[in-house]
């Protein structure tokens, strides 16, 4: 069976030149652009050479360019049709109850839990924590079905800090939110396929400025891994139609519980103004 292109750069990533590794990150960030773009066209866009990509075809075992964009084409063309092939199967699999949906999804999320506490890096992620208490300014970002998880860590943050702030948030710039960040601030993306062009982006920009990026996926082939401080890869597997955010919810949580018993006093005070002062504006149900 002929490996796919995700294989087949997973297993040369380590040995490309950057060059090739430049030509590789802007054909996974845009697959659209290389399947249907002219090459002279693509290469203008990306700053790489009609001959990067043309070797890295040859770096990863294609006959040429041409072989590696029809790959493209029909990746995008499996992409598109996914979430209701997805959605088909899991009513072939579990309609009028033959199966339990429940158990099947449970499971799942439970491997992914379980794999996740196996596999991460602790002493990464105890100097990512460290970064965030340190931090003059934490920014979070996350866009398409990630943002609902960046839209919880934010509220979680924002009891117990008052320096976490996040981009973009209903139409605000997102250029404004990373103007004048530097070395003691932090941004923290939350990004999987498919990726938000400006989620890759942003990372890009944070880490030309110094800052240190964290970066939360689902995939060792996340663009913006390479622009990264700190990368996680969390398992987001299920039978449902769409990735599970089971245990990257599970991660958010754990990194602002981590936060918290590492920020002091002055953390538990503003929590407790912030919960007085929720009370005083009727914002919660008072007794």
């Amino acid at each position: 069976m002929s490996l796919s292109f995700e294989t087949r750069l997973a297993n040369q990533y380590d040995g490309l030149s950057d060059a090739l590794r430049h030509a590789a990150q802007f054909l996974v960030s845009n697959p659209l652009d290389i399947a249907t773009r002219p090459l002279r066209k693509v290469s203008l866009d990306s700053g790489v050479s009609p001959a990067a990509f043309s070797r890295l075809a040859q770096a990863l075992n294609y006959s040429d360019f041409e072989e590696l964009r029809e790959e493209m084409r029909g990746k995008i063309e499996r992409d598109y049709r996914s979430f209701a092939n997805k959605a088909e199967r899991l009513q072939q699999d579990h309609g009028d109850e033959q199966t339990s949906f429940l158990d099947a999804h449970l499971a799942a999320c439970q491997q992914n839990l379980t794999s996740f506490g196996r596999g991460i890096d602790r002493a990464l992620l105890d100097a990512a924590v460290d970064k965030l208490v340190q931090a003059h300014q934490v920014v979070l970002l996350g866009a398409l079905g990630s943002t609902g998880a960046v839209e919880y860590l934010s509220y979680m943050a924002n009891f117990c800090a008052s320096n976490w702030h996040m981009a973009g948030r209903m139409g605000a710039s997102l250029g404004g939110a990373l103007t004048g960040l530097t070395q003691d601030d932090v941004v923290l993306i939350v990004t999987k396929p498919p990726f938000a062009e400006r989620s890759i982006a942003a990372a890009k920009l944070a880490h030309e400025q110094g800052v240190y990026v964290i970066v939360i996926t689902d995939t060792h082939l996340c663009p913006a891994l390479r622009f990264a401080s700190a990368g996680f890869v969390v398992p987001t597997a299920s039978p449902h139609f769409y990735s599970s955010y089971v245990t990257t919810l599970f991660f958010v949580e754990t990194v602002i519980g981590l936060v918290l018993s590492r920020s002091g006093e002055r953390a538990r005070a503003r929590i407790a103004q912030v919960a007085q002062t929720n009370v005083l504006l009727a914002e919660v149900y008072d007794q």
